[in-house]
């Protein structure tokens, strides 16, 4: 054993109580580990993602964020870049709770606001984009279900702020429940497209939304705060939520999976402009497990 042992904190994101959300695992001291070994701890965790604090390369941000799945390096994804920001303020690793994180993507803009006697952060997003569109029959039969469980009206398209979904509108929480995720299907969709996954959701209430998350690398995620960003300017756009100057936007994932999160948008539409001027994304956080890595050398 060396004198470096890491320190690691588990924590549930995007819920309020423990043991639900997304998992995600915290490495505090990422310096002079190789990339490799990064990979292998995060396959070892065997979560969505595992993160790892760096020091930043602008002296004027708080840290470096390097996510790992555990099969590859990610540039960016919501619930890593929200639980490692309540993870670096819960420690005492940063004295604001206005502060930028590096990732992949550049620079990431964070904010915590006071909740219940705790902190909630919510992410900054890049400008929306809005992409290909795709046939609803082709969508319908790579989700399982049926053409007509899909509203017609609304195109089933891949919207991007930071990393790109394919979002697809239900007719109601039941028909999202009954769709499956098979890993095949999904790759040859989107094979040669820019989409991470498919997003179905349905609209199940005033600025209420009900969504699950499929991509090829996982049957499903029980909380995607990289997609909420696009969702909640694809729902504002085809008129599933109201568009105002401002926009706050719940969004409820996971629950099929027995993972229930809450996800919480909101987009600003200053002076009726299409495309919202602001999309932040945020959430809750739970700890669930303090350790420390062994020594695995370098």
């Amino acid at each position: 054993m060396s004198d470096h042992l890491r320190q690691v904190r588990v924590v549930d994101v995007f819920t309020d109580k423990a043991l639900a959300g997304n998992q995600l695992a915290v490495v505090l001291d990422g310096r002079d580990m190789p990339a490799e070994l990064m990979q292998r701890i995060a396959r070892e965790m065997n979560f969505s993602e595992t993160t790892f604090i760096l020091p930043p390369d602008d002296p004027a941000h708080a840290a470096r964020l390097r996510i790992f799945n555990p099969e590859y390096e990610m540039k960016f994804a919501g619930h890593p870049t929200i639980g490692t920001a309540w993870v670096m303020h819960s420690e005492g690793l940063v004295e604001s709770l206005h502060f930028t994180l590096e990732e992949g993507v550049g620079p990431v803009a964070l904010r915590g606001v006071a909740v219940d006697g705790g902190v909630q952060f919510w992410m900054s997003n890049p400008p929306i984009k809005f992409g290909d569109v795709y046939p609803h029959a082709r969508v319908a039969a790579t989700l399982g279900i049926n053409e007509s469980d899909i509203v017609h009206d609304i195109p089933a398209q891949e919207v991007k702020t930071g990393n790109t979904f394919l979002f697809v509108v239900l007719r109601d929480a039941v028909a999202v429940d009954r769709a499956t995720s098979d890993r095949t299907r999904i790759a040859k969709l989107l094979r040669r497209r820019d989409a991470t996954g498919i997003y179905p959701f349905a609209a199940v209430g005033a600025n209420r939304l009900y969504g699950r998350m499929f991509a090829a690398e996982v049957p499903e995620d029980p909380a995607t705060g990289s997609a909420a960003g696009p969702l909640g300017g694809f729902a504002v756009r085809y008129g599933l939520v109201q568009r105002a100057p401002t926009v706050s936007i719940a969004v409820e994932q996971g629950t099929k999976m027995g993972r229930q999160s809450f996800i919480q948008i909101e987009l600003e539409y200053p002076d009726g402009d299409e495309a919202p001027s602001r999309i932040e994304v945020g959430g809750s956080v739970m700890p669930v497990l303090s350790g420390t890595l062994a020594d695995f050398g370098s």
